[in-house]
């Protein structure tokens, strides 16, 4: 197969539970590179807390807030903020629920809070530093929302409508965060987007993931991995299971595609 397209997400593919990544990703990423395959960042994160990592990689091309924003070599190719009565109606159960939220724009990440215990919690663990209180001017910018203290029987509450579900962060520490993850606009669909940008067709590209916001984006892809340490849901929608983010298993599945060599 001539693969022309490499998504990888990050916590929990790329990244280690103690947020390093091993020297074979590394690795894998540059012979993928030297092949002229391209390969993106494909995450829930906001793009603007990545770029770092992205440097040390030897990437330019990402994917942001499970799919509402995209670049490809800092050229902005994907642009969707949220509905704004839907920014709205999640303001309300959020407030309803006493759970806190995290709204992001593609310049910050805006909290409804910073006094609480778990929101300080989650800055820590995403090391997340590009952060403001929201203002409700700002509804019309919102690219992506993570709730924060919610039970996973609460998690429902926040599917307001048909094009949402609610997915749950696969990261030790952080199980009572839930992503809202919409239907018309997630990591699958900006990888469909993508690639019909790029002319790659879909059969042509690979994926990694770890976390059911990782589902669509696994479906659409040509081969698509479930890492070792993945929701047990998400490995129903992979084509294969690769072995853990520490046992070096994004290099595993390239290589068991003949993608990348010792």
């Amino acid at each position: 197969m001539n693969y022309q397209a490499l998504f990888l997400d990050i916590d929990g593919t790329i990244l280690r539970p103690d947020h390093t990544y091993s020297e074979h990703t590394k690795i894998a990423i540059e012979q993928v590179k030297k092949q002229g395959i391209e390969v993106f960042l494909c995450t829930g994160r906001p793009i603007i807390e990545i770029d770092d990592l992205a440097d040390e990689l030897g990437v330019e091309s990402l994917i942001g807030y499970n799919g509402a924003y995209a670049k490809y070599k800092g050229k902005t190719i994907l642009n969707e903020p949220m509905p704004e009565n839907d920014v709205d109606t999640f303001l309300s159960v959020a407030k309803s629920e006493n759970h806190k939220l995290i709204l992001y724009t593609k310049d910050k990440n805006h909290f409804t809070t910073f006094e609480d215990d778990f929101v300080q919690t989650f800055k820590e663990i995403f090391q997340l530093r590009k952060n403001e209180l929201f203002d409700k001017s700002l509804n019309d910018q919102i690219l992506g929302i993570t709730a924060l203290n919610v039970h996973p029987n609460e998690a429902s509450h926040y599917i307001i409508n048909d094009n949402i579900r609610p997915s749950q962060v696969n990261v030790n520490g952080v199980v009572s965060a839930f992503d809202i993850i919409r239907i018309n606009m997630n990591k699958g669909e900006a990888i469909k987007r993508v690639l019909h940008e790029l002319n790659i067709p879909i059969e042509n590209s690979i994926a990694f993931g770890d976390g059911m916001n990782d589902k669509e984006m696994l479906q659409t892809v040509g081969v698509g991995f479930a890492m070792g340490n993945a929701d047990s849901e998400l490995v129903q929608y992979a084509d294969y299971q690769t072995k853990s983010s520490e046992e070096d298993g994004i290099f595993y599945g390239l290589k068991q595609l003949g993608v990348v060599k010792e």
